[in-house]
Parts: structure tokens; C-alpha cells; sequence
């Protein structure tokens, strides 16, 4: 399984509720992000301040006066993941709730963020980097020449020159926790006379 952990980006740009919107403002597009995690001095999240919140200060619906600080545009509470939720739960999230940058927490504290950009980094990722991953996670598991390993458009096909059904799940669970493969397979055949196409 794919978890929040394995394709957030870490560390994160921050900012803090008493800040002021000018200084957070300029973070935001010095670093070209979407939105930033508002938290506190323990790094604990308390909100999130996005494009459409420093826009809607600019130009609110009914003239008030400035909010001056993060806390005053920032929204709170904030909804976030855990690093070890399955992405697939984080993807249907985004989709669902229309949320282009979703913060992650480890014990209550912000450990990263997870954007669209994120996504489509993992599922960007060519079939040789995957392979590679893949036989790099079961040399751990098992010798190296035991295993063929072949990605196509990130689903996996893996033979095994052992026959050991237990031994064939287990490298299934390591190849789909390769950020980037869809879907693995495994079976057992003899090694000699093929070739890695991967």
C-alpha cells in the first residue's frame, strides 16, 4: 500500500496565525504554491490560507477593513490526512472535497503536504525507475537473481525461480508499495533464457 508518507513533499512552507497577510502573501509566490499551512508554535496545524483567501481580502464582497493578519483570512478548522492513509483515500478526497493541497500530520504535528502536482509526479514515473524500486525492495527480500521484475504502464509482472506462494504475496505487498505501480502480479517460472524488458 501507498501511503500520504510516501509521495508528500516534505519539509513544508509554512506560515503563522500573527503573521502578517503582506509577508505571507509574497511567501506564497516566491515559492509558487497554491496554498500554505498555517501552524503553530509547535508546529501543530490550525489552518490552511490558499490563492482564493489573499484574493478575497483584496476584494471582498463588502468593503471592511483589511485583516492584517493570517488568522484573519485563514481557513479553520483545516482538513488533513495521516501520514500512513492510502493514497487512494487522499486521491478520492481531493477529487471529492476539490482540494488542490491537502496537509499531512504525524501524532498531531504537520509532517508534509500532498498536492495535485504530487500525484502526478508518482504516476509520471517511468517504467525503468519502478523496476528498479521493485527489484531494490525484494534484493532485501531475497537474493537478487532470484527475481525477474517487468513494468508496463506501472503494473508489474514478477517471476519468481522459487515456488513459495507465501513468499509470491509478500513481493506483490513490497512491488504495490513502490509509489508509482498500479497493480502487481507475481508467479513462479524459471529465469533461464528471458530477458528484462524492464
Amino acid at each position: 500500500m501507498v501511503r500520504a508518507r510516501d509521495i508528500m513533499s516534505s519539509p513544508v512552507v509554512t506560515v503563522q496565525p500573527g503573521e502578517d497577510v503582506k509577508t505571507a502573501e509574497d511567501r506564497l509566490v516566491r515559492h509558487g504554491f497554491t496554498a500554505l499551512p498555517v501552524v503553530d508554535d509547535e508546529n501543530r496545524l490550525t489552518g490552511i490560507v490558499t490563492e482564493a483567501d489573499f484574493l478575497g481580502d483584496r476584494f471582498p464582497a463588502e468593503p471592511k477593513s483589511p485583516a492584517g493578519t493570517v488568522a484573519g483570512i485563514a481557513t479553520s478548522p483545516v482538513r488533513a490526512v495521516d501520514v500512513n492513509d492510502d493514497v487512494a483515500f487522499l486521491a478520492r478526497l481531493m477529487l471529492d472535497e476539490h482540494l488542490r493541497c491537502l496537509p499531512v500530520t504525524d501524532r498531531g504535528k504537520l509532517a508534509g503536504v500532498v498536492t495535485r502536482r504530487d500525484f502526478l509526479r508518482v504516476l509520471a514515473r517511468p517504467d525503468q525507475a519502478l523496476a528498479n524500486d521493485i527489484r531494490g525492495r525484494l534484493a532485501v527480500f531475497g537474493d537478487a537473481d532470484r527475481w525477474l521484475v517487468d513494468v508496463h504502464d506501472g503494473e508489474a509482472t514478477i517471476i519468481d525461480r522459487f515456488d513459495s506462494e507465501k513468499d509470491r504475496e509478500v513481493a506483490v505487498v513490497l512491488a504495490e508499495g513502490v509509489p508509482g505501480v498500479i497493480r502487481a502480479h507475481c508467479y513462479v517460472g524459471e529465469l533461464e533464457h528471458q530477458e528484462e524488458r524492464a
